[in-house]
């Protein structure tokens, strides 16, 4: 780099390794005409000049990065680069803008005893733009593969967080090394105080923690309908590093701890599939032909099957008796939806044709009845209503 050109002249004149004047040495480093030495206004426009070429130059490039991105974005093959190309050219720019002021200070003599100064603000700068350009692209470079490795999106924004993470911490300790700060008090400090936030922020971790274990076991993913063992349920919205948010069947937002989460018991009703068994328990009188509603409930089912697309087509439908009740013996028949929202319908149709059905087929159905059998006494019988 050229500024680390004059950094080193600079250096060499301060420990006496030139015997000429350190102005001419350090103008001849960032080759200053001869015509701007010896006025101070030429030396202005030549700083001038020198930003405004930078300018131009960072305004190229970013053009340049820009229209190749853009001709690449044709090609179906090379989706990453045109991405890649924009998430780099902010750096990129605003790297050359600020090399382009520094240079441009360095030409002018009066300002020779900052020369050092201005050298680490440049290098510094360049670090941190330069870590700043790696945490995004190599954010967006991690996406895309993640995307293609067909990771779900909540554990690759997860991975993507924390990786950017890193890349600023490892960042800003090389900024630190760079300005002659030493690192080992700080992570001495840095243990200690770790330990009094770590206490602090407890509930925080541990929510944190929780999240990255329901994310990594798979417990639930963005767009399962779950129900907890306290009663809520609902559709899972986001699962953030805190909390995961459940969109409930009102149409709000239940926001749920990740520790509370993992503690609890969680009814997935999109696991293992989407398929969702439908349950319709009745009862007929006990007069009522058995076979013959065990017939009329299966033909029943299997005309739902075949007539509604929420019911799943490949699934044969279960009969079963289930007990002698009070009034009816009991039944239940099982077939199967597509999905929860499938279920209602599924159920709501099963039940009014199966009404109808029997209704026209004089099966009963009958209201909760008690049949009261008295000894043969008339002292023990009760007493005829009056009026």
């Amino acid at each position: 780099m050229l500024l680390d050109a004059c950094y080193l002249c600079y250096n060499k004149i301060k420990y006496k390794s030139y015997d000429y004047d350190s102005s001419t040495a350090l103008r001849g480093c960032i080759m200053i005409p001869q015509i701007a030495i010896s006025s101070t206004m030429m030396e202005v426009i030549w700083a001038i000049g020198i930003f405004i070429a930078f300018i131009l130059l960072a305004w190229l490039a970013l053009f340049i990065m820009r229209y190749i991105g853009r001709r690449l974005k044709k090609r179906p093959k090379a989706v990453v680069i045109p991405q890649l190309l924009q998430s780099l050219s902010k750096p990129v720019f605003l790297l050359l803008i600020f090399q382009g002021l520094v240079l441009a200070l360095s030409s002018l003599s009066y300002l020779t005893p900052w020369y050092s100064y201005l050298g680490k603000a440049a290098i510094a700068f360049a670090i941190i733009l330069v870590t700043y350009g790696i945490a995004r692209s190599g954010r967006l470079l991690l996406g895309w593969y993640l995307r293609k490795a067909k990771v779900r999106q909540s554990l690759s924004r997860l991975i993507q967080r924390f990786t950017t993470l890193i890349v600023y911490i490892a960042g800003f300790l090389i900024l630190l090394d760079y300005l002659e700060i030493s690192i080992s008090p700080l992570v001495a400090g840095l243990g200690l105080s770790g330990l009094a936030v770590a206490l602090a922020l407890q509930p925080t971790l541990s929510n944190f923690f929780a999240g990255a274990q329901i994310v990594s076991d798979r417990v639930v993913r963005v767009g399962d309908y779950i129900e907890l063992d306290n009663g809520a349920k609902g559709y899972v919205v986001d699962i953030g590093w805190r909390s995961t948010r459940v969109r409930t069947t009102f149409n709000n937002i239940m926001i749920i701890p990740n520790s509370r989460l993992v503690d609890s018991i969680i009814t997935n009703y999109h696991g293992p599939n989407m398929e969702l068994a439908v349950i319709v328990e009745c009862g007929v009188s006990y007069s009522s032909n058995l076979a013959q509603v065990e017939e009329i409930t299966l033909s029943v089912a299997r005309e739902i099957i075949q007539e509604l697309p929420e019911a799943v087509k490949t699934r044969e439908p279960w009969f079963g008796y289930d007990e002698f009740g009070d009034s009816n013996i009991n039944f239940w028949v099982w077939l199967y939806a597509k999905d929860r929202i499938s279920s209602f319908r599924v159920k709501s149709e099963l039940i009014k044709r199966l009404h109808t059905r029997f209704a026209r087929e004089g099966i009963t159905i009958n209201y909760p009845v008690r049949l009261l059998t008295y000894e043969d006494s008339e002292e023990k019988r009760p007493p005829p209503a009056s009026g």
